[in-house]
C-alpha cells in the first residue's frame, strides 16, 4: 500500500516519479501537471565557497547554524552531492545551462567580461517560465553582462534579464572585482549621471586611492592582485573611477539582498515562482555586518557563515509567514568546495582551530580533489517529499535543470540541457538513487563511474595565482590518477598504474562525453 506522503506527492501538481536517466539519455515523458493543483515554487540557495564540513548538520561544531541545520532535519541531507566544477562561474554557467562548462571555455571572469551565456539558447530560468513561473536572480552573479564593452552608465544587456530571469538585482561580478555597485535589472542602482563610472583591469584610472599605496586606508590588507581601487576600506582586484554615489557598503550585504528576496517573494506569491539566491557569503572579501562581526570566534569566515545562515533563515521564514513554505521545493548547496587564504588577509586560516572546511576530504576550491566540488546540499519540500533523512546519491549541480524540467511538466528540446539528467526521485526520496557517473571540471576534468574516480593528466602551466595557493591540494599531476573513492575517500592511493584498464576505459568515456552536441 501507498503511505499517505506518497499519495499526496503522487496527486500534487500531478508530477510522475520517473525513471531514473544516466548521462547523456533524453527525458522521459512526464505527465502535464494538474491544472487544480498549485505547481511548488522553487528557490535555490547558492552559497559562495561553502565547504562539505562548513555547517552544522554536516559536522561543524565551532559554531552552530541553526537555519540550515532546521532545513537538514526537514528534508534530505546529501552526502554525495557535487557542483558541477570547482570554481564558480563555471558551476554558476551549468546550473543555468544543464551544460559542461568546457562546452564555452566558461572560466573565472574579470569584472567587465561579456555574458559568457548565449542569451539566444534555453535556459533554466526561460524553461521555467515556459512552465508558467515568475523568475528573479538576487545575489552575486559573476557569469558576464553586456555583449562586449559595457557602458555602465546605460541600460547594460544582454544579462540576466534576456537570460529568463523576470527580475535581477544583482553584485555584478564577486565581492573582491569593481563595479562595487549594485545592477537592479538593466541599470546601476542610484547612479549619478554628473559622475559617470568607467572600469578597467589593465591600466590604473580615476583618483581613488589604491591598497598598494594606501594601506592605511584599509580594513583587510591584501594581496598584489586584490589591491588596486579602493571603497569602504577594502581593496579590490581592478580600478575603478566615478559612481561615488553607487557604491555599496559590503557590510549591507545581508539586509539588501534578503530584503529584495523578500520582497520578490512577496509580489510572486499568488503565483508560482523560481527564486535563485547566489550568496556573496562566503566569498572574500569576508567583511561581515556588525550583528556577525566577531560573533563566531574564529574571524571574518566564520561571522560570514554566520551572516549566511540568518539570510537564509529570513528568507525561509517569509515563506513560512506566507504560507507557502509546505509548496516550496527548497535547494541549499555551495558553488564549489571552502578555501581560507583567497586574496585578503583575515585570519581564516589563523583561527579556524580544529575546524575542517572541506568535511576531511582532500583539496577544495580549485582542486580536482574531492572537496573542490563535494559540498553540502539539502533538499526540503514538505508537500513533496516521500522520505526525508540521508542520501548517498550521486547528484550534480547540472542536473537541476532537466530535474525541474520534469518536476513542472516541461518537455525539454533536442540539444537543451544535454548533460543534465533527472535525479527528481532522488531529490523526494532519501532511498532513491540517482548518477552511476559524473563529469567534474577543476582545471583538468575528472570522472566519477561508481565507485572509480579518474582524475586526467594536468596538461599546461599552473597559473601563477593558483601556484601560490600552497595550502591547497590542487590535483594537478602530469600523469593520471586514480582512486577507489568508496575505500579511499581522502584520495591518498593511486591506483593509475596497476588499473591500466580502468584508465583507459574512463578516459574513453571522457572523451565521448566531450566530444556530443546534443
Amino acid at each position: 500500500m501507498l503511505n499517505n506522503k506518497k499519495i499526496r506527492f503522487m496527486l500534487s501538481a500531478g508530477f510522475a516519479v520517473l525513471a531514473i536517466t544516466l548521462i547523456g539519455c533524453e527525458q522521459s515523458p512526464s505527465k502535464a501537471p494538474d491544472k487544480e493543483n498549485k505547481k511548488p515554487n522553487v528557490v535555490i540557495f547558492y552559497v559562495d565557497d561553502l565547504g562539505y564540513g562548513d555547517i552544522s548538520s554536516y559536522g561543524m561544531t565551532a559554531i552552530k547554524t541553526p537555519n540550515v541545520d532546521a532545513l537538514a532535519a526537514d528534508g534530505i541531507r546529501f552526502t554525495d552531492a557535487h557542483s558541477s566544477a570547482a570554481t564558480c562561474t563555471p558551476s554558476r554557467y551549468s546550473l543555468l545551462t544543464g551544460q559542461f562548462a568546457f562546452r564555452n571555455n566558461a572560466a573565472i571572469l574579470p569584472g567587465d567580461a561579456p555574458l559568457i551565456i548565449d542569451h539566444t539558447k534555453p535556459t533554466l530560468p526561460k524553461m521555467m517560465k515556459k512552465a508558467g513561473y515568475k523568475t528573479a536572480v538576487i545575489g552575486k552573479w559573476h557569469l558576464g553582462l553586456g555583449d562586449g564593452y559595457v557602458n555602465w552608465n546605460q541600460d547594460i544587456k544582454p544579462g540576466p534579464i534576456e537570460l529568463g530571469f523576470d527580475y535581477s538585482f544583482l553584485m555584478p561580478a564577486t565581492g573582491d572585482r569593481v563595479p562595487t555597485v549594485y545592477l537592479e535589472n538593466h541599470k546601476v542602482v542610484n547612479l549619478d549621471p554628473n559622475d559617470p563610472i568607467t572600469i578597467s583591469y589593465e591600466n590604473r584610472i580615476g583618483q581613488r586611492p589604491v591598497g598598494t599605496e594606501s594601506p592605511e586606508l584599509l580594513k583587510q590588507k591584501a594581496d598584489l592582485q586584490h589591491s588596486r581601487t579602493i571603497v569602504n576600506g577594502i581593496s579590490r582586484i581592478g580600478w575603478m573611477k566615478g559612481g561615488k554615489s553607487a557604491e555599496w557598503v559590503d557590510e549591507d550585504f545581508p539586509y539588501i539582498f534578503t530584503d529584495k528576496a523578500i520582497e520578490f517573494i512577496q509580489s510572486a506569491k499568488d503565483e508560482p515562482f523560481m527564486l535563485y539566491f547566489p550568496f556573496h557569503d562566503i566569498h572574500v572579501p569576508r567583511v561581515p555586518n556588525e550583528m556577525f562581526a566577531g560573533k563566531s570566534g574564529m574571524g571574518a569566515r566564520g561571522d560570514a557563515i554566520l551572516q549566511m545562515d540568518w539570510m537564509t533563515g529570513r528568507i525561509v521564514d517569509e515563506l513560512k509567514k506566507l504560507g507557502l513554505y509546505d509548496n516550496t521545493l527548497i535547494i541549499f548547496s555551495s558553488d564549489n568546495g571552502p578555501v581560507m587564504d583567497d586574496g585578503y588577509a583575515d585570519m581564516a586560516e589563523e583561527l579556524r582551530g580544529e575546524h575542517e572546511p572541506a568535511g576531511g576530504y582532500s583539496g577544495g576550491k580549485y582542486s580536482a580533489y574531492e572537496a573542490g566540488t563535494r559540498v553540502p546540499m539539502i533538499v526540503t519540500y514538505p508537500n513533496g517529499l516521500i522520505a526525508k533523512g540521508e542520501s548517498n546519491a550521486l547528484i550534480s549541480h547540472i542536473d537541476f535543470y532537466r530535474t525541474l524540467a520534469t518536476l513542472t511538466g516541461v518537455t525539454l528540446a533536442k540539444g537543451e540541457a544535454i548533460d543534465s539528467v533527472n535525479v527528481l526521485p532522488a531529490l523526494l526520496d532519501k532511498d532513491q538513487p540517482a548518477r552511476i557517473e559524473m563529469l567534474e571540471e577543476s582545471f583538468t576534468l575528472s570522472l566519477r563511474s561508481n565507485n572509480w574516480k579518474y582524475i586526467m593528466p594536468f596538461i599546461g602551466t599552473t597559473p601563477d595565482w593558483l601556484a601560490n595557493k600552497t595550502a591547497i591540494e590542487k590535483g594537478l599531476q602530469k600523469t593520471a590518477q586514480l582512486f577507489d573513492i568508496e575505500n579511499d575517500p581522502k584520495e591518498k592511493i593511486n591506483l593509475a598504474a596497476t588499473n591500466p584498464e580502468i584508465v583507459k576505459r574512463l578516459q574513453q568515456r571522457i572523451n565521448s562525453l566531450k566530444a556530443r552536441e546534443n
